[in-house]
């Protein structure tokens, strides 16, 4: 599963049950990320025992974005049987504080820092 922008890519790594991010997600609203959306319910449905979200070369993401991924936090957590790792990268300003809400909303949820260059 592969999705690509003018500005972002989003791919789906089955092997490792990987789903990575990079570029700049500014996409507009609800209707804009359902691709995105898609491919997240998708890596659900196949209820891996860990799903690692990637998001260290993601250098920008909206507010849409972050609803995008807090939604999808709450419906692992309501699947009650799939660990997560979120990789981020603490160069990246907007990191920093959103990554850490999403642990709020899933308690068990991993987080895991670098420093990409």
């Amino acid at each position: 599963m592969d999705i690509k922008g003018e500005d972002y890519h989003v791919w789906y790594e089955e092997s490792d049950t990987k789903v990575s991010c990079q570029g700049s997600l500014r996409l507009a609203g609800t209707e804009e990320y359902a691709p995105i959306v898609h491919l997240l319910e998708k890596v659900i449905d196949k209820n891996p025992s860990k799903i690692t979200l990637d998001l260290r070369q993601l250098e920008f993401l909206n507010s849409s974005g972050i609803n995008v991924l807090s939604k999808f936090v709450i419906k692992v957590r309501q699947n009650g049987t799939i660990q997560v790792l979120v990789q981020g990268s603490d160069r990246i300003p907007w990191q920093g504080k959103s990554l850490k809400n999403l642990q709020r909303l899933m308690p068990s949820l991993e987080l895991e820092w670098s420093s990409m260059e």
